[in-house]
């Protein structure tokens, strides 16, 4: 070797890129001016002979193999670096032109961007962090991004470089803990992986915890892909979503598990329908049964298909089940087209430990707590989020921002918030750890749900945030300005514990229970609720919904109808999970399509038809919406009437001109000529009733209307007679007194004109 190049050689850093430990490779590869020209370096294992050609001017200089582990060099002369180009030629014969990556310096990141992300604030971190194809200096590629604060050394491997950490390694940003590189010609569709070297010296491959793609399970790689090509056709439903009220605006909420509500043939060599087979057939389903909004369970990419999504493993990744991310974003596009609005589930709570995910990213705890106490949850055999550390609670933040501006959520439906605000939440005496007070509350996790909430308000487009939060903790919809958490939406745990509770029992029974029925309106106000009939509820044993119910298969149908009919009339915005619609009386199985072909039977096809009816009932109703946030728009008639199973109330609409009464009998008694009393004086229609013929009832019915009577009852002034159905739900028109006597005048006055125009 010539000695003039010898003394170039800074052979401890060239040493380190033998052995992959070296964290600065741009220090030392690609080309430096030095004294008397340019040092060219570069690291190709398997190349055995390797050249550097001016672009411009065509020129070759021929490099010498300084290291037999395919470390080459060359000085040449001149004093402004030039591009250029590599000639390699490898041990298999193979002869490639290739570009340097240690040629380009890329300026990702601003000082402000890395400061923005230090201190948890940096709101759109997945546009720089992750894999994203870029041109930088006329040339195209992909640059990559990733955190990972302890690491030795990270390297970028794929099938591009036969997934040898030793080829790119990645260049560490100062001290964020950031390390970056750009590869020139990686095209999208390329897997790569992280290949991280440990302090302990071992390496690990990483899947990327923005990667925007990822394969299908089981394999684990994550995919390069391009976000920005999609043209999107939802303007005016983003516009319109903007001036949306949700507190006063029907909400009626579909739960869906794509994967099952509906399967391929099984000879049609499909596991799963793709995401936009699955829009045209969900979308049509959808709008046909009146609900207004799909909610997705986890969509973010998973690796078991037994945790229905809730065990994320690629939190920037739709999941490769259903097809590509360009395939989500007509899905999301397409049901925008059609009216509906969709809901995605998101778990910010937990993390499963899989080797290739964010589990001791690093080879340390870089998003868990390293105190197994605070960093994992026993229950679950998952890892619990470090929300103290701010670039966790970014990256948590901006992902939630993320499935808002990237694919347009409606809305993000937050899972296991209890978990995340309890310290001791599913723990024994001695497995979790006081906060600073001694208390029990997680306040890191508090100040990041917060955090969150307040950010996602600022935006003012209409997308909601839901809290699925099982215990009594204070101000969940509160405002963030008033020490509330800041969501729009909380799941009424309570209350679906109480009523299915209540449903279990045999009416004989359910007299002792009537508090369990009513209790939910005590606290009803006190956030703003959404009644959910979830997947928790018909999994695990729990039986489906109708199985739930007592009784004979009858009794048992009769007593889902009469559930749902409560279900609707009761303050709060609905949700309900797929197939309980037509009552399956086995549990939903994850594995398989819902069981569509029960249709065909009577039963099913009945409760499909009532739960349609009552859907659309429910719309077009301003009374059972408008004001379920209000205490004006709910008012009891009766609620003591524990022996007989019976509730009448009324619900209002925020115009004086609506008002129903609702009668719900939760026996299997007729009830003839029973007096209720009634709001004010006038006339009262029965307008539905779920004993109905159609629907499979008893057909016991008030078929004429029924004026009131100046005759006490329920503390009213004014009462009726009515027949109260069995095991149902009936619903009331209510018409004043003034309106029916103005009505009648004028109806009187109608008779009178034909009288004399047949005189």
């Amino acid at each position: 070797m010539d000695k003039k190049l010898y003394d170039l050689m800074n052979w401890p850093r060239i040493e380190a890129l033998v052995y992959s430990e070296e964290d600065e490779p741009q220090e030392i590869l690609g080309a430096h001016k030095v004294k008397g020209g340019i040092l060219v370096q570069a690291f190709l294992p398997t190349a055995v002979k390797m050249s550097v050609k001016q672009k411009d001017s065509q020129k070759s200089y021929e490099m010498e193999l300084v290291d037999e582990s395919g470390f080459f060099a060359v000085l040449i002369p001149g004093r402004s670096i030039f591009d250029y180009v590599f000639e390699a030629e490898y041990d298999n014969g193979v002869k490639k032109e290739q570009e340097d990556p240690y040629n380009f310096v890329p300026k990702v990141f601003s000082e402000k961007d890395l400061d923005k992300f230090a201190s948890g604030i940096h709101y759109t971190i997945y546009e720089k962090m992750g894999a994203h194809p870029i041109t930088l200096k006329g040339v195209e590629g992909t640059y990559f991004a990733v955190w990972a604060p302890t690491a030795r050394r990270v390297s970028v491997v794929g099938d591009f470089n036969l997934w040898d950490g030793r080829r790119h390694p990645m260049r560490r940003i100062k001290d964020s803990g950031i390390f970056e590189l750009f590869i020139p010609h990686l095209k999208v569709g390329e897997n790569y992986k992280y290949e991280i070297k440990t302090r302990g010296g071992l390496p690990m491959l990483k899947a990327d915890p923005y990667a925007n793609e990822a394969q299908l399970r089981p394999d684990t790689a994550s995919v390069i892909t391009d976000l920005s090509t999609y043209e999107w056709k939802d303007k005016e439903w983003l516009e319109q979503r903007k001036k949306m009220d949700y507190q006063s605006s029907p909400m009626l909420i579909y739960e869906v598990h794509l994967g099952s509500w509906i399967k391929p043939e099984e000879d049609s060599g499909q596991e799963f329908y793709n995401y936009r087979e699955l829009a045209q057939k969900l979308a049509a389903y959808v709008k046909d049964m009146g609900y207004t909004h799909v909610e997705l369970m986890p969509v973010m990419e998973h690796p078991l298909d037994a945790s229905w999504g809730y065990q994320v493993t690629g939190y920037y990744a739709p999941t490769a089940r259903y097809g590509t991310p360009e395939d989500f974003m007509y899905f999301m596009d397409y049901m925008h087209s059609q009216g509906i609005g969709v809901i995605l589930d998101w778990v910010p709570a937990h993390f499963p430990r899989d080797a290739f995910g964010l589990a001791a990213f690093d080879g340390t705890c870089v998003y868990e707590h390293f105190d197994p106490r605070q960093g994992t949850h026993p229950h679950w055999g998952t890892l619990l989020y470090n929300y103290g550390r701010p670039q966790v609670k970014n990256f948590l933040i901006a992902n939630a921002l993320f499935w808002t501006d990237i694919y347009h959520a409606d809305g993000i439906r937050m899972d296991a918030v209890a978990s995340m605000l309890y310290l001791d939440y599913g723990k024994n005496d001695g497995e979790w750890v006081a906060n600073m007070y001694g208390g029990r509350e997680n306040l890191e996790a508090v100040e990041f749900i917060k955090h969150l909430n307040s950010i996602y308000k600022k935006r003012k487009d209409g997308a909601l945030l839901i809290a699925e939060e099982s215990t009594a903790w204070p101000k969940v919809t509160g405002a963030v300005e008033q020490d509330g958490l800041g969501f729009d939406f909380k799941w009424n745990m309570g209350w679906m514990n109480d009523f299915i509770g209540y449903m279990h029992y045999d009416p004989v029974f359910r007299a002792y229970h009537h508090s369990e029925l009513t209790f939910s309106m005590i606290y009803a106000y006190s956030e703003n609720f959404i009644l959910s009939l979830s997947h928790d509820e018909v999994v695990h044993g729990k039986s489906s919904l109708v199985g739930k119910m007592p009784g004979d298969r009858d009794s048992q149908i009769n007593n889902l109808r009469a559930a749902y009919g409560f279900m609707m009339t009761h303050p709060g915005k609905k949700l309900l999970f797929m197939g309980q619609e037509f009552a399956p009386f086995e549990e939903w199985n994850e594995n398989v399509s819902l069981d569509w072909e029960l249709l065909q039977y009577q039963d099913h096809s009945n409760m499909h038809a009532y739960v349609k009816a009552l859907n659309h009932f429910y719309l077009s109703h301003p009374a059972l919406y408008e004001q379920d946030h209000n205490p004006e728009g709910f008012d009891w008639i009766n609620n003591i009437s524990a022996n007989e199973n019976m509730l009448v109330f009324t619900r209002k609409a925020k115009k004086a001109g609506e008002t129903l009464l609702v009668v719900c009998n939760f026996s299997p008694l007729v009830y003839e000529k029973h007096k209720i009393g009634v709001p004010f004086e006038g006339r009262y229609k029965e307008i539905f009733n779920s004993d109905s013929e159609i629907f499979g009832g008893s057909d016991v019915r008030n078929k004429r209307a029924r004026f009131t009577k100046k005759s006490e009852c329920d503390g009213r002034e004014n009462s009726i007679e009515i027949t109260v159905p069995p095991m149902a739900v009936s619903i009331f028109s209510c018409t004043p007194e003034k309106v029916v006597v103005k009505y009648r005048k004028k109806t009187s006055e109608k008779n009178r004109q034909s009288k004399k125009r047949i005189k």
